[in-house]
């Protein structure tokens, strides 16, 4: 035979405290959410750049016909 347990009445101050962290739970939530957001966005500008960079550096002139400080001659010659 299965015991119950006996309910003990639940105060108005108790339920009080826990419907205030709930609604700081889902505040934080939400703000977390947000953050979220804004690091996704963030991320894909970065992927984007990152992806210009790569595809800049693929093109450029490399070799000894480079133009630039290290196609120059030194300053000894």
């Amino acid at each position: 035979m299965l015991r119950q347990k006996k309910l003990t009445p639940v105060s108005n101050e108790r339920i009080d405290r826990l419907e205030e962290r709930l609604a700081w739970l889902q505040r934080h939530v939400t703000e977390q959410d947000k953050a979220m957001l804004e690091m996704a966005g963030q991320l894909d500008r970065i992927k984007a750049e990152l992806l210009r960079l790569k595809q800049r550096s693929e093109s450029a002139p490399t070799g000894l016909d480079s133009v630039g400080p290290e196609s120059e001659r030194p300053p000894h010659y």
